[in-house]
């Protein structure tokens, strides 16, 4: 097949790519660099040290025969995804390139508007360039468990059966998403569902889990890292704790630390894409996949970096919680579905624990670069300190 992934240079893009030209794909990307640019602006920098895009590149032509079809352009931009489009003529497309965090969307008014405009506009051309030139491919666009919230009921993969007033349908499921940046994910799913309604268009929405992880197959084969952030606009709670107990800092879950979501390490992600890439829907088709493994609270993975990080160091961290700086309920019912991907085949490769434990020894070789990034771990961005800042 021939694959485009938007969103090339990203966590989940980069090692995606890999894996595809493993098993004998077509890749082409699309980047504009957004992201490193975002991610500085915050004041921090991949914990892991990533090469240029091009670097990058020359390394995995090279290690594999071939490499990325590569194209630097903004999502945003018609002319950009026309031309792109046109000129690949995908069989598939996976959707990554939009602005990824849920902090950086509560900075300011700013943040909000470029997140809003970004996400949205950048599915809508995607839309249009293959209804207009290539209406056969599949769209998968990845999404977040994040849209559904936390409601106090078990969570289906998209739609539900309901009874109302003596009459039953299948309804999508509501969605009560936590930021701006989960709300555009929201309006995506929409838009889809309404390109596959108007057009057929073959959509796979994939409703992932907190994805965590330093390593694949393919970049131990590379020695090429993906991007791992810790700070706290970009970074993940897992990704924080982990690079605090290094630096000797105290684990650091906000509010009680009840808090639960579903996780998936990064192989495993890489792996439910390539697998839902290879068994494409039907035309006409629109599918919903919620992606992770298993689910935990906060505070099970702060005990869990602790207590990983103390048998390999001999050294126990302390765990101190922090005002919460988000708007979210802290102690919830959270029971999501996620059987579709296995249906498909899907079985986990990588249990949390090993994959923590990797991570500690990946980023204790970079200690130094770590402790440069100290005063950007913390949370400074404030849900309801949100700003007009332009």
């Amino acid at each position: 097949m021939k694959i485009l992934i938007m969103g090339v240079d990203g966590y989940i893009g980069f090692p995606l790519a890999l894996r595809l030209l493993t098993r004998g794909h077509d890749v082409y990307g699309i980047d504009n660099f957004i992201t490193r640019k975002r991610v500085q602006k915050v004041g921090s920098d991949s914990a892991l040290p990533i090469s240029s895009f091009a670097f990058r590149n020359s390394v995995i032509k090279k290690k594999f025969g071939k490499g990325i079809g590569f194209f630097y352009g903004d999502a945003t931009n018609p002319k950009f995804i026309y031309r792109v489009i046109n000129e690949v003529r995908p069989d598939a497309i996976v959707h990554l390139a939009e602005q990824r965090s849920a902090p950086y969307s509560m900075i300011g008014l700013k943040e909000a508007n470029e997140t809003m405009v970004k996400n949205i506009v950048s599915t809508l051309n995607l839309i249009y360039a293959v209804k207009d030139i290539t209406p056969e491919a599949h769209i998968l666009k990845l999404g977040t468990m994040g849209e559904y919230g936390t409601p106090n009921i078990d969570i289906p993969e998209g739609f539900f059966e309901i009874e109302y007033h003596g009459r039953k349908d299948v309804l999508p499921f509501p969605r009560n998403a936590s930021s701006w940046y989960h709300w555009t994910k929201v309006h995506d799913s929409n838009n889809l569902m309404f390109a596959n309604k108007v057009w057929g268009t073959k959509v796979t929405d994939v409703m992932q889990g907190v994805v965590y992880g330093t390593r694949t197959e393919e970049i131990e084969k590379t020695g090429l890292y993906t991007r791992f952030d810790i700070d706290e606009v970009y970074g993940t709670a897992l990704n924080r704790f982990t690079a605090e107990a290094i630096i000797n800092e105290p684990i650091t879950p906000y509010g009680k630390g009840g808090q639960t979501r579903g996780f998936l390490s990064l192989n495993d992600s890489i792996e439910c894409l390539t697998l839902a890439l290879e068994n494409p829907p039907e035309f006409g088709e629109y599918r919903v996949f919620n992606q992770f493994d298993e689910k935990y609270s906060v505070n099970q993975l702060a005990e869990m970096v602790r207590d990983l990080y103390k048998e390999k160091f001999g050294k126990e961290p302390e765990i101190v919680h922090v005002d919460n700086p988000r708007v979210e309920k802290e102690e919830h019912y959270y029971n999501p579905e996620h059987e579709k991907l296995k249906a498909l085949g899907y079985k986990r490769t990588k249990d949390i624990k090993s994959e923590i434990y990797d991570a500690i020894d990946d980023l204790n070789k970079f200690k130094e670069r770590l402790m440069n990034l100290r005063n950007v771990i913390m949370p400074r961005t404030y849900w309801k300190k949100s700003a007009y800042n332009l």
